[in-house]
């Protein structure tokens, strides 16, 4: 069957979807232990997708029986390395298959437009798991240097039981790169998605089990953060947490693992990633046009979205004036129009959260130069305008605090080092760009950048092969790349002694 290319095509395939929202416990869709459940509700136009299992402690407990009981059995961590190959393998394959389902569920849980859900988000979330897969069976251990009658073997292991909870901004793909390499290596895994958006990570489980994955193996518990997230995180038989999500919650999950069994805990936290634009970038319409998909794609709810824009003082009106006019291309819009590139903010707390970010950034004497209005309220959903102010300073709140909406903060400079030195006046360091034409001066800011990605002269690239991850209070940790891997095994040095 064609892929849906308009509207209309693709509300017809949402009318008739239908959504499962248990858990996936053992190999098998259950409800919660208490039956609770609670309403997902879509931020295109405030329908109920679906009742959602709320999963609490008792089913927190459940899963961790059910996956260190097939860690212990070694059903998956025993098999052969390429056998765990072809089972994740298919696993991609199954994702590709089903793409217009599960771009369909990131788009009417989340808000994204279907176009990003299709073309970005599911493949993206295959890719993780097909290019993990593939390095399964190439990664070797070691032969430490040893005296001739000695032999030192360095080795890696699962670490076990691996929770991993994940954001609601992007969840398939979030998903994906903590399942993949946790699988990869051995671990039986507990995928907690987040509440506002479970539905493509609860469809993912069968599909896993489809593939091959045993029971117990992969399990998906839906529910809140303080319920279950939080039972996880203290629990005395996982082994290892990975998060992705805000450095609050971030701080508090290491303060869980330290008051339960200091289990490894790995976490990618929040950014306010700076945006470096000098009088010589080499191609301003270009540099504007990223400027705005940077802040603007995804409705802003990006980690590393660039939302603070430095500017050359020399260029800076010629810029914004740039990059007002890219905005046009991103106008809110009906995310299941493949047309839309700005869709829905993924639920009102949300929406609420940037309307009073807005008010702030008037407040503090910021210039409102674009947009600041929320829109399309008859749809009954929740959208709003991409925002620029500019004449920001970096004490300003809007400037130095994460919204997760598209807001943008403009901030001129002077020179190189004014730029670094206010590029660097963060909490965060997860993410940098530097646009100039000058090779010496584009290294030396970018080496000089507090930031787990540094990008010249484009934003947001990088694929699998690159590691992901941040600085300071960005978090911990690496996600992509083999790098990955050392987050899901421990080392192991056996020693021999030869007679």
């Amino acid at each position: 069957m064609p892929i849906p290319d308009t509207r209309e095509q693709w509300q017809h395939l949402a009318d008739s979807l239908k959504i499962n929202g248990q858990a996936f416990i053992n190999g098998q869709y259950q409800s919660a232990s208490s039956g609770k459940t609670f309403t997902c509700i879509s931020p295109i136009d405030g329908r109920t997708l679906a009742e959602v299992a709320s999963c609490d402690a008792k089913d927190a407990d459940i899963a961790v029986v059910a996956a260190r009981q097939s860690f212990e059995r070694g059903t998956w961590r025993h098999l052969a390395p390429a056998r765990r190959k072809a089972v994740l393998m298919a696993f991609a394959d199954l994702i590709r298959q089903h793409q217009e389902e599960l771009a369909l569920l990131e788009c009417l849980d989340m808000g994204k437009p279907i176009s990003h859900a299709l073309t970005g988000d599911v493949p993206a979330c295959a890719r993780a798991i097909s290019w993990t897969a593939e390095a399964i069976d190439k990664v070797y251990g070691e032969l430490a240097a040893t005296p001739h009658d000695q032999i030192g073997m360095v080795s890696r292991e699962p670490v076990g039981v691996v929770a991993a909870i994940v954001p609601w901004n992007f969840p398939l793909i979030m998903a994906a790169w903590k399942v993949a390499p946790a699988l990869a290596t051995g671990n039986s895994v507990i995928l907690k998605p987040s509440e506002k958006s479970p539905l493509s990570a609860i469809r993912l489980a069968a599909l896993a089990q489809e593939a091959g994955i045993p029971d117990g193996v992969f399990n998906v518990l839906p529910g809140y953060g303080h319920t279950v997230g939080r039972a996880l995180a203290l629990h005395m038989d996982v082994d290892c947490l990975v998060f992705t999500g805000s450095t609050a919650v971030a701080k508090q999950l290491m303060i869980y693992a330290g008051q339960s069994n200091m289990k490894r805990v790995w976490l990618e936290a929040g950014g306010k990633s700076p945006n470096i634009v000098f009088a010589d970038a080499p191609d301003l319409p270009k540099a504007a046009a990223e400027a705005a998909s940077a802040f603007a794609y995804n409705q802003g709810e990006v980690c590393t979205a660039g939302t603070r824009l430095l500017v050359e003082e020399s260029i800076r009106a010629e810029f914004v004036g740039l990059v007002r006019e890219a905005l046009q291309q991103w106008k809110p819009g009906h995310p299941l129009d493949p047309s839309t590139t700005c869709g829905a903010i993924v639920d009102q707390q949300q929406l609420d959260r940037i309307i009073e970010y807005i008010g702030v950034g008037r407040d503090e004497g910021a210039e409102l130069v674009e947009g600041g209005q929320q829109v399309m309220q008859d749809s009954g959903g929740f959208f709003v305008q991409p925002t620029v102010f500019d004449k920001v300073n970096n004490g300003m709140r809007i400037a130095s605090e994460e919204i997760f909406g598209p807001v943008l903060a403009v901030i001129g400079f002077r020179t190189p080092e004014e730029a670094i030195a206010i590029a660097n006046d963060s909490v965060y360091g997860l993410a940098a760009a530097v646009w100039t034409s000058n090779i010496n001066v584009a290294h030396k800011t970018a080496k000089a950048l507090r930031a787990g990605s540094v990008w010249i002269n484009h934003y947001g690239g990088g694929d699998m092969t690159a590691p992901f991850g941040g600085f300071k209070q960005s978090g911990n940790g690496r996600d992509k790349s083999l790098h990955a891997f050392d987050k899901y095994t421990e080392l192991k040095a056996t020693w021999l002694m030869l007679e």
